[in-house]
C-alpha cells in the first residue's frame, strides 16, 4: 500500500497528503518531469536513494487525486504535470503552515527574506 490517506476535506483543500507526496507536487510546481527526473529531485532533497516501489505509488495516488496528470512522452516514458487542484493544495499547505509559523513581525519579515532570495 502506498503513503496516500483520506485527501480532501469536501471544500476540496487537500489535509492529509504525506510529506513525500507534498515535495513530489512541490518539484512539479517548478515543471513538468517524467519519473525518473523526479526521483533524481527527492534524491537530491533526501540525499538518500529513492526506491521505484516507492515513488510510483505515490505519483499514481497523486493522478488518482486530481493533483497531478500523467501523460505519456513515448511508450516507455510518462510525464507529470502539476494540476490547478495540485497548485492549490500547495498553496493550502503553504497558507497553514505560515498561519502556525508566522507569530510575530520579527518571522514574517524571515519568511520575506526567504521570498526575496
Amino acid at each position: 500500500m502506498s503513503e496516500a490517506q483520506s485527501i480532501s476535506d469536501g471544500s476540496g483543500k487537500v489535509r492529509d497528503l504525506t510529506a513525500f507526496q507534498q515535495n513530489i507536487l512541490a518539484i512539479l510546481a517548478e515543471e513538468a518531469r517524467y519519473g525518473l527526473a523526479i526521483k533524481r529531485e527527492l534524491e537530491n532533497y533526501y540525499g538518500t536513494e529513492v526506491n521505484h516501489g516507492r515513488l510510483y505509488p505515490n505519483l499514481d495516488d497523486l493522478v488518482e487525486d486530481g493533483l497531478v496528470e500523467k501523460s505519456e512522452l513515448d511508450k516507455r516514458t510518462n510525464e507529470y504535470e502539476l494540476t490547478d487542484a495540485g497548485y492549490n493544495a500547495i498553496l493550502d499547505q503553504f497558507e497553514w503552515t505560515l498561519s502556525k509559523f508566522v507569530t510575530d513581525d520579527e518571522r514574517a519579515d524571515d519568511v520575506r527574506a526567504l521570498i526575496d532570495q
